[in-house]
């Protein structure tokens, strides 16, 4: 009888490590899943940096498109009504 008791608590034990064992592999995938998704977005914040610079150049380039096309306008003219 306690050899049959002492049987089924090895099996237990041996489940337990089963599972420790999964759970540290699962474990090791999340973090290479983590250290992958932190790569990914340092790399977008980046492109994002890059893209907001190339916005604002593109704005200023807009505003002085606007400033000379502004300033080729041409002088409203009055007209002298002679009656």
């Amino acid at each position: 009888m306690v050899l049959n008791e002492l049987f089924k608590e090895h099996r237990k034990v041996e489940k337990l490590e089963a599972t420790i064992a999964l759970l540290k592999s699962t474990d090791a995938k999340q973090e290479a899943i983590i250290t992958q998704l932190k790569s990914t977005d340092a790399r977008q914040e980046a492109t994002i940096a890059k893209q907001q610079k190339q916005i604002e150049a593109l704005a200023a380039g807009l505003q002085k498109v606007s400033a000379q096309l502004e300033l080729s306008k041409p002088a409203p003219q009055t007209v002298k009504n002679t009656e």
